[in-house]
């Protein structure tokens, strides 16, 4: 792109606070705590109009934005994305280091294209390398749900059609008979808005049959082996009541090693007592953790619950799906 192009109303109200104003800070302060300037190129939105400017304009408007954003909210409030590294890696590790450094949180491109693996990045907080399409293949039972792949992901959707033919059993999800609502054997047509009710009940059946009610050894070692379902989650005082937090790190416990604050804790089921596997998110970013960036539980057993073992025990409110207003539910 030789030139930037900035929609019509943000850039004359910029230009004109920058006229008046000789902070950039100031001026894009001022625009933004305006409701009704604010309402007016936020409405402009999908409407184009855009007005070309020049590199130093809008780069001078985009750092006074990152610079309000920062001490008004906190770093953790700028949110951004780099060109995957399979585009390239000068600019991916270009726009990740600059998020870095001032704290700011990096998406993935799954958040943008929607219709990817979301937990991973969303886990690990880096990019990651996923099972490619054509392992579509090799899934007996497959659920579709977030993405519409003969559409967004057509060079792709071939593996998922013919595996049909081997008795693949495919299960969609979606609100609309879209394009790949034709290949389910099973249709969810959840109404928009309900995607997380519909999940939660999934988890809820799950952890209701396979580990509440009896207990599955196949159930109980995969999500030992390849989840952060063991590690241990702190609570909070709100409202009167407790709510879930963060997780328990090493920190916490009184450890102050390197990124201490990183390394998330579970309990050994066979000591009762709590200890830092190797692997954790800490050893992806240490010098102390090179070598040891795979998850190898050795002889630790991770404890599922702590019930039955607890000293003290306390109500927690939890989201409830509902109609009507939202609420929580012990």
């Amino acid at each position: 792109m030789r030139y930037p192009y900035v929609r019509q109303p943000l850039l004359q109200m910029w230009r004109e606070a920058r006229a008046r104003l000789d902070d950039p800070v100031q001026a894009w302060a001022e625009i933004t705590a305006d409701p009704k300037r604010a309402a007016a190129y936020k409405s402009a939105r999908g409407k184009g109009g855009f007005l070309r400017s020049t590199w130093d304009e809008v780069s001078e408007l985009i750092a006074a934005a990152h610079v309000h954003t920062i001490k008004t909210y906190g770093p953790d409030r700028v949110v951004g994305f780099s060109p995957i590294p399979a585009m390239s890696q000068v600019s991916y590790a270009a726009g990740t280091r600059f998020l870095s450094m001032i704290g700011g949180t990096i998406l993935s491109f799954y958040d943008w294209y929607a219709d990817m693996p979301l937990a991973s990045p969303q886990v690990y907080g880096d990019q990651t390398d996923v099972p490619e399409s054509g392992d579509w293949w090799n899934a007996a039972y497959l659920i579709i749900w977030g993405t519409n792949l003969p559409i967004t992901r057509t060079p792709d959707a071939h593996f998922m059609v013919e595996a049909r033919y081997r008795g693949q059993k495919v299960v969609v999800v979606s609100p609309d008979y879209s394009d790949h609502t034709k290949f389910a054997d099973d249709w969810l047509a959840c109404a928009p808005g309900t995607d997380g009710a519909l999940a939660m009940a999934m988890g809820h059946v799950v952890l209701s049959e396979f580990f509440r009610d009896r207990q599955v050894p196949y159930f109980e070692q995969y999500v030992k082996t390849y989840t952060d379902l063991p590690f241990l989650v702190t609570l909070r005082e709100h409202a009167g009541a407790y709510v879930p937090d963060r997780f328990l790190t090493a920190a916490d416990l009184g450890h102050d090693d390197e990124l201490a604050v990183h390394r998330t804790v579970l309990v050994d089921s066979a000591t009762g007592q709590p200890v830092v596997p190797n692997g954790t998110i800490a050893d992806h970013y240490s010098d102390a953790g090179i070598g040891k960036w795979n998850l190898d539980l050795g002889d630790l057993d991770p404890l599922l619950s702590l019930y039955g073992r607890h000293e003290r025990a306390v109500a927690v409110d939890l989201p409830a799906s509902t109609s009507g207003r939202p609420r929580v539910a012990a």
